[in-house]
């Protein structure tokens, strides 16, 4: 829909791609004008996954951002929340280095980036791990859109359902080994009762 577009599913004018709205898009997916890359929402992007204006770079949010993954405007460098940082995961304005980490409610000795912030993430994956499992349900306790989901249940008098469940994080704790858990505990700053709080395990 529209002039000179080189692709398919074009709204607009001069786009080169595909399902792009707006105008003098190259790429697919961009709602805007004048983006360069794909799935940007917004004008003038380059990079992919841009929300906003201006950006250069990869999943903004914002205007004028240059890195990636920030939220807020002007930042130059990656996981910023905030405007005018040049640095990465900094939350505020103005500035240019990387802040240390807040554990347990304080601040603490290592950086969002340090490796032993990935190791936590790792151990503590199966927070939220989901268990599939399937259920049957009788008819008579079906809803009308369980039943437009299943109409097998007609002839069945009822349908076998797929249903995910949250694992039993205080379970899966007990299947962390020794050191793991002991590299838990060792964190700066490491409290139990906010442990608990935050992901529900008892240690």
């Amino acid at each position: 829909t529209g002039d000179r577009n080189t692709g398919n599913d074009n709204t607009g004018d001069c786009n080169t791609g595909d399902y792009n709205t707006g105008n003098y898009n190259t790429g697919d997916c961009n709602t805007g004008d004048c983006n360069t890359g794909d799935y940007n929402t917004g004008n003038r992007n380059t990079g992919d996954y841009n929300t906003g204006n201006y950006n250069t770079g990869y999943y903004n949010t914002g205007d004028r951002n240059t890195g990636y993954y920030n939220t807020g405007n002007r930042n130059t460098g990656d996981y910023n929340t905030g405007n005018y940082n040049t640095g990465d995961r900094n939350t505020g304005l103005f500035n240019t280095d990387e802040p240390n980490a807040r554990l347990f409610n304080k601040i603490s000795n290592i950086k969002m980036s340090d490796i032993d912030i990935n190791r936590i993430n790792y151990i503590l994956s199966f927070i939220d791990k989901r268990d599939v499992k399937l259920i049957w349900k009788n008819k008579e306790d079906m809803t009308v859109e369980e039943k437009k989901k299943y109409p097998e249940y007609i002839t069945t008098g009822g349908a076998l359902m797929k249903k995910e469940v949250k694992v039993n994080v205080q379970e899966e704790w007990g299947k962390v080994s020794q050191e793991d858990k002991d590299f838990i505990k060792s964190l700066p700053n490491f409290d139990k009762d906010i442990f608990y709080k935050c992901t529900g395990i008892k240690v």
